[in-house]
């Protein structure tokens, strides 16, 4: 080995060493039962009701029994700050946000248009420095009749590779998450795509209801591996290609839960992705986590 691969191997070990410390400090939820380990969990911002104000969503979020909060993209690196102290102070600390990316895609071939992706994702990374988060969602690129699919992964590739030294900077993992944009068709190919960066403060945010039309989510999980930063919880149902609540689809929820906890070791945050509702169905949301994955069965 070069002396030059030899420094970039040390620094890439190093940067990886942090991070692993750090997702372990994230997972300091997760407890270990005499039953197995209980993952925590936390609910988007954007699923409480829209009628309170933001201590209210955040209380009711810790009353219904959510230990942590997913933040949606903000305005300013002002507001980030306000929220984030509000949910400490609530006891539901944010953990991570959904910044997405299908406004203004890394795949695009218009430079205004990368610009603009690039500029809007430096502010969630700041935003979610400023929430004391450590994950942002970005879906990575989108595959249509005038972005080809080769196109779409090295341009995604190129311009997120720009924002990785601020990523490791703020100490923020950017991971891009398997959703319905014709892209990252396979477990192995997602594998490769996050592995390609040799980063490691590039990572999966891995949907579990979004392969179900074409996979099994046991298999991606366990192909992905420790690439896996940050799990959303969906259900849905193969027969006429419908979302359900959780527990009411095709996900096979012992053997997501086997994967994840048991195989891969994967001990942090759960996070449903669905409607918003009140507070009946928040706790029943909470009850269903638990039953299905949070909780060992047994417990």
């Amino acid at each position: 080995m070069s002396d030059m691969k030899r420094r970039q191997f040390m620094q890439y070990a190093a940067a990886a060493a942090a991070v692993t410390a750090g997702a372990a400090t994230l997972g300091a939820g997760a407890q270990e039962t005499t039953e197995g380990v209980r993952l925590p969990k936390a609910i988007q911002y954007s699923m409480l009701p829209g009628d309170l104000s933001d201590a209210e969503k955040l209380h009711l979020a810790r009353s219904c029994g959510f230990e942590g909060i997913e933040a949606v993209t903000m305005e300013s690196v002002d507001a980030a700050t306000r929220l984030g102290d509000l949910a400490r102070d609530a006891g539901t600390p944010v953990h991570s946000m959904t910044f997405g990316g299908w406004g203004a895609p890394l795949s695009s071939p218009d430079p205004d248009v990368i610009k603009q992706g690039l500029t809007e994702l430096e502010l969630a990374l700041r935003c979610t420095k400023a929430m004391g988060g450590e994950a942002v969602l970005l879906v990575p690129a989108v595959v249509n009749e005038s972005v080809r699919y080769v196109e779409a992964y090295e341009r995604s590739q190129k311009h997120i590779r720009t924002l990785l030294p601020l990523a490791e900077e703020l100490g923020i993992v950017i991971a891009v998450e398997n959703v319905w944009n014709n892209f990252l068709l396979s477990p192995i190919e997602f594998a490769r795509y996050v592995d390609e960066f040799e980063s490691p403060w590039l990572k999966a945010y891995f949907d579990v209801g979004n392969v179900v039309a074409f996979g099994w989510p046991q298999d991606w999980i366990r192909t992905l591996g420790d690439r896996i930063a940050r799990v959303h919880l969906k259900d849905f149902k193969r027969d006429g290609r419908e979302w359900t609540n959780l527990g009411e689809g095709d996900v096979n929820w012992p053997e997501i839960r086997a994967s994840l906890v048991d195989e891969v070791g994967y001990a942090t945050w759960v996070t449903p992705e669905l409607p918003s509702g009140d507070e009946d169905y928040l706790r029943d949301l909470a009850a269903r986590i638990d039953r299905l994955i949070a909780l060992p069965p047994g417990a």
